[in-house]
């Protein structure tokens, strides 16, 4: 199982960014939220994904790079579950959406849980 991020894997297309706030479709588990999009085979890999924490709930750049990391980190670890579910390219935007500070160990699971969600949501979506 690869586990690396990739360069090819990150989100930094500012079109396909404003795509995703446009025509993006949305799951959340608390405090994370997933917006997705599926991109028409113009990508290079099957997944691109950015992240963002909000400046709202953290001032300090210094926690935002850190929850930053820390959801880098989740998403490496899991995405295994993202890519045996997907069959298209998806462009993807991790949001952590909360002042509370939840540890690491509490993001793993929460994310293992968002992945879950996101994987039988495109499944249902799927035309038969």
């Amino acid at each position: 199982m690869n586990q690396k991020y990739p360069k090819s894997e990150r989100l930094k297309s500012k079109n396909t960014i404003d795509l995703l706030f446009s025509k993006g479709k949305s799951v959340s588990k608390y405090p994370l939220r997933l917006v997705y999009v599926a991109l028409e085979n113009e990508a290079k890999t099957d997944i691109q994904v950015g992240v963002s924490v909000s400046k709202k709930y953290f001032k300090k750049a210094v926690d935002r790079n850190y929850y930053k990391r820390v959801l880098r980190e989740t998403y490496r670890l899991n995405k295994h579950i993202i890519l045996e579910s997907i069959n298209d390219s998806y462009a993807l935007m991790f949001f952590y959406q909360s002042a509370d500070r939840l540890s690491y160990d509490e993001i793993h699971e929460k994310t293992i849980q968002l992945f879950g969600k996101f994987k039988t949501q495109v499944e249902t979506e799927k035309p038969t």
